[in-house]
């Protein structure tokens, strides 16, 4: 009958029933959301604890009995723990709401931080991360999607701007203030500090974030969970080995190749998956295409500085630890003051210009922290710093708006999943190329004839960076000029309907 409804995959049912029950929640103003803020709160303390425990690693290996370097274990099972679950965040959110799943994965990981700071060995303290590394999993790709999912799109610029804060905060600030903790402190309280805050996030969460009703719930992909978990478990751990210095490399490739065989089966599997875990429909959309490809390349690049920097200010310059942390905090004022300007920047000019120009000007920003030496004027140093940051942050709140700029509503909860894989792994492997960017440093400096010269190896590892951020930005020339136009238009404010008229 021509009346008849063709048949529709479960998901499918559920984002129809889901955008027309609960449209996006139209605001009047352009003031930040409170949900908005929440969910940027809860993103800023699980991203500070995965970097504020790197400087809390040699007292918390006295209280145990072994190496700082031993730790490192408590560090990547967390790590390993976010890449395995990350993937099926979007079917959990689906199945069981985004205010029940965002508020059980802050429960989680707020007992299990306090957990943390009771464990007496390794083997609890990895298992506690562990947990931890699983609500982590789920609160920042869910509280993400909750927030594109209540905001209308003229309004996402300043949302993302607001998730993308913990973001490019947290590793700055992670380490100086994990310092001051262990030592002025214990390091326990690294951990114990999130008990008050994440209760009251858990009360916030249930009021703040809307939890839209469901009939229909897709099966669970167990085949695309099982395959995915694979390649990213290998992919990240293989990748973390590439930046150890004492790694086996047969064994570095082993992970590698297998992480890639199991990549392309999962994209294999969600191709031809009746009800796959991520649909690929997104990576149609050229928006945000660009976004995961040139994308990726700048979050790797930016995701290098917070490593670089404290360690070729201690071991190549030779300052001390407080001095170093004092410097790379110009970063975090850079992003702090870019903030007010992002919105009205993109507005007037529209994200290509925005994205080309300012991609230019980071990647010089990146440059000009290799021609950095012991003898530069500490006010040299800050202003490098702090213009960079003012460059790290545009570009990233740019790229991240717009990834969403174009993705209907029915495809969010599978375009967010994929972005936060993505950008899962882009952070991994900014580390571990900072660290390839230092041993290849120190293998060219002798033969370009710059040994002698202090911290050259990090310098070059600057250089290497900047060469990938570059790179990245070729992928930006595809953008169209209206590219994100329907985020980036200036929003006209919304008549409320008078009470009597519903």
């Amino acid at each position: 009958m021509a009346n008849e409804k063709q048949p529709t995959s479960a998901l499918t049912e559920i984002r129809d029933a889901d955008t027309a029950d609960n449209p996006p929640e139209q605001v009047s103003s352009g003031g930040i959301s409170g949900m908005a803020l929440l969910v940027a709160g809860a993103f800023f303390m699980e991203y500070i604890d995965g970097t504020v425990i790197a400087t809390a690693l040699p007292q918390m290996g006295v209280t145990f009995g072994v190496s700082a370097v031993d730790l490192n274990i408590g560090m990547s099972a967390y790590l390993l723990t976010l890449a395995v679950l990350i993937p099926a965040s979007g079917w959990i959110a689906d199945r069981f709401g985004s205010r029940q799943v965002f508020t059980v994965a802050l429960a989680i990981f707020t007992l299990s931080s306090v957990l943390c700071g009771l464990t007496q060995n390794v083997p609890q303290f990895v298992l506690m991360r562990i947990l931890q590394g699983a609500g982590g999993a789920l609160m920042v790709p869910v509280g993400r999607l909750a927030v594109l999912r209540s905001t209308p799109k003229p309004q996402l610029i300043k949302a993302i701007a607001t998730l993308t804060w913990p973001a490019l905060v947290a590793p700055i600030l992670g380490p100086p203030l994990g310092g001051f903790i262990t030592d002025y402190s214990s390091w326990r309280w690294i951990f114990f500090i999130n008990l008050p805050l994440g209760i009251v996030a858990i009360f916030a969460a249930w009021k703040l974030i809307p939890n839209p009703p469901r009939t229909v719930r897709p099966p669970f992909d167990l085949i695309g969970f099982v395959t995915s978990g694979i390649a990213m478990l290998s992919l990240v751990y293989g990748l973390e080995l590439t930046g150890r210095q004492d790694a086996p490399w047969p064994y570095m490739l082993l992970y590698l190749l297998v992480g890639l065989l199991a990549l392309f089966l999962t994209l294999r599997h969600l191709q031809r998956a009746e009800n796959p875990m991520i649909r690929l429909n997104s990576i149609k959309v050229l928006t945000f295409r660009v976004t995961l490809g040139g994308g990726s390349l700048f979050r790797m690049a930016i995701g290098a500085v917070p490593f670089l920097l404290p360690i070729m200010f201690q071991v190549g310059f030779g300052m001390d630890a407080f001095h170093a942390g004092s410097l790379v905090l110009a970063v975090f004022a850079g992003n702090l003051a870019m903030k007010p300007a992002t919105t009205p920047l993109i507005r007037h000019f529209g994200f290509r210009k925005v994205l080309l120009v300012n991609g230019t000007l980071g990647a010089l920003s990146l440059l000009a922290c290799a021609f950095l030496t012991p003898t530069t004027p500490s006010w040299v140093i800050l202003s490098v710093l702090f213009y960079g940051g003012l460059c790290r942050s545009m570009q990233f709140t740019g790229i991240s708006t717009l990834a969403f700029a174009d993705i209907p509503q029915s495809d969010m909860s599978y375009a967010n999943t994929l972005f936060s894989t993505a950008v899962q792994l882009s952070i991994g492997m900014g580390i571990t190329i900072g660290a390839i960017g230092v041993r290849i440093g120190e293998k060219a400096a002798p033969l370009l004839g710059m040994g002698d010269l202090p911290g050259i190896s990090y310098r070059l590892a600057f250089v290497l960076i900047t060469l990938m951020s570059l790179i990245g930005l070729v992928d930006l020339l595809r953008l169209p000029a209206n590219a994100g136009e329907s985020v980036s238009r200036k929003p006209q404010p919304v008549k409320r309907k008078p009470a009597s008229g519903r």
